[in-house]
């Protein structure tokens, strides 16, 4: 069967004492998992949890919490993790799109579920089970059957809600093991991400399917991920920028022995060309990809030599993976043209979640439409433009709001940087720059920066420094729509540099 559930068998026979799991000294082998798994499924049908019921959970990181996740596949449910930083207000929206059959949540987080209309259960629960009598759980799940419902980073949008299921999630990691040899059963992994994100759940399932070793955190702190990527020998990982920055940013990085690490891959935002640097000085060469939730996380593979020739491209479609460039009216362009990009592959999600509207427009002839902007050489290796919906249109020119953004990134200082669109009279939009420093930044200089680097429109209008880092969605990228809601009226109440 190609489900999730019958590869974490197979590993729990397999290899049975291999590590699949750990939390600090929290050790868990993959016949213990499998165990684990199987009496939370148990106790799932107990409570009335039938095939393609949804399980909510609301936790940081933990052991049980992904025991918990792999029990309610075990059981035919399907998972609903909810991000823990959402208000009361957003859960409920969750809550009231997905209906839950039941919900369980940390300590830290009852008060926060409580009163949604859902039967909760402490997380702690699921830790009562980690010993115990193996047992049989009659209840099989297929490989057409959803496992997950886990929301977009909502960057530049309202989240929505990816379906996928057994079948298309076991495709992803077929792919990835053909495509990575470098990353094989046994293999020592560290994820970084939380659980109810795309990065986090994706790639519990995708290496416990595959039969590595984890190593998770409750939270991220780089010093004690750096100190784990040593200690453990760490083979491969993949994180948005911010999570390199932050561990080559630590003390003992330059003295490190990050030996071990055969693959590093990044994605979700631009990648300088000064941290690339960084981890180069370790013998790490860092692979910039392509993906989305909708296509299960990557949709490129970029092999290091490539990524070392080409450090500014995202890779080529993977082995099942289609990659195209279409116009306005869905019609295929040619290497050099910029378009949005569309893939298609046994990896992508089968539909949003109660949203088929939604689906509709994404999803049409086999073909996942991304939203996003990109341009393909004539090897295949994609270039990420922009996405479709940050392109500010100013005077009826379109501006890549990820071009300026690079500009603004290159000059010394510079740590963080969002271009969003002000209202303009004359344009229509113009483009404005948030931009976060650790020191002062003469914003005229900036900008003559800008001008030697872009065309005369491209350049911003309004310049803003910071003096706090940027708000950032779950998954580390950088989140828009606080800041354009923060300066919505800036044509009114800001001065122009230009």
């Amino acid at each position: 069967m190609q489900t999730i559930s019958s590869a974490i068998n197979w590993w729990g026979e397999d290899t049975p004492d291999q590590l699949a799991l750990a939390f600090g000294a929290d050790r868990l082998t993959y016949r213990q998992l499998r165990d684990w798994s199987e009496r939370i499924a148990a106790l799932l049908i107990t409570k009335g949890v039938e095939r393609g019921d949804r399980v909510s959970i609301c936790a940081a990181n933990s052991m049980e919490y992904c025991a918990l996740i792999h029990g309610a596949l075990r059981a035919g449910a399907i998972v609903s993790p909810l991000n823990m930083r959402y208000t009361r207000h957003e859960l409920a929206e969750l809550v009231e799109d997905t209906t839950p059959r039941l919900m369980f949540a940390d300590s830290e987080r009852m008060a926060l579920v409580a009163e949604l209309g859902v039967p909760l259960f402490a997380l702690e629960e699921i830790r009562k089970l980690a010993d115990g009598p193996r047992m049989k759980v009659e209840r099989q799940p297929l490989p057409d059957d959803p496992v997950v419902i886990i929301a977009t980073s909502g960057s530049t949008a309202k989240p929505k809600g990816v379906v996928f299921t057994n079948r298309t999630m076991t495709s992803y990691v077929s792919g990835w093991a053909f495509e990575m040899p470098e990353l094989k059963k046994g293999s020592r992994i560290i994820v970084p991400a939380p659980l109810n994100t795309s990065a986090g759940f994706v790639q519990l399932i995708h290496y416990t399917t595959l039969g590595c070793a984890l190593f998770f955190e409750s939270a991220f702190d780089p010093d004690v991920f750096l100190d784990i990527l040593v200690r453990e020998k760490i083979n491969g990982f993949g994180a948005v920028p911010l999570f390199f920055e932050r561990v080559a940013d630590c003390a003992k990085f330059k003295d490190a022995d990050l030996s071990a690490i055969r693959v590093a891959t990044t994605g979700g935002s631009s990648v300088s060309r000064a941290l690339q640097d960084r981890w180069a000085e370790k013998g790490i060469t860092l692979r910039q990809i392509y993906g989305q939730t909708e296509c299960g996380g990557n949709a490129t593979v970029m092999p290091a030599h490539l990524a070392s020739q080409s450090p500014e491209k995202c890779g080529r479609g993977g082995i099942f993976t289609e990659l195209g460039i279409v116009d306005g009216d869905g019609k295929f362009l040619p290497p050099g043209e910029v378009g949005q990009i569309v893939m298609r592959g046994p990896a992508t999600m089968i539909g949003y979640w109660n949203n088929p509207e939604a689906t509709e427009q994404t999803l049409k002839d086999g073909w996942l439409y991304s939203g996003d902007l990109g341009v393909m050489d004539d090897n295949g290796l994609l270039t990420f433009v922009d996405r479709m919906k940050d392109i500010i249109i100013s005077g009826g020119l379109n501006i890549s709001a990820a071009e300026v953004e690079r500009a603004l990134l290159s000059y010394e200082g510079v740590e963080e940087c969002m271009v969003i669109a002000a209202k303009d009279k004359k344009f229509g939009e113009t483009p404005m720059a948030v931009v976060y420093a650790k020191r002062e930044i003469d914003v005229p200089s900036l900008v003559k920066h800008c001008n030697e680097r872009l065309a005369d429109y491209k350049v911003p209008r309004y310049v803003v420094v910071e003096n706090e880092p940027m708000p950032r969605t779950a998954t580390g990228k950088l989140s828009k729509p606080p800041m354009r809601e923060k300066y919505k009226d800036a044509a009114e109440t800001l001065t122009r540099v230009r």
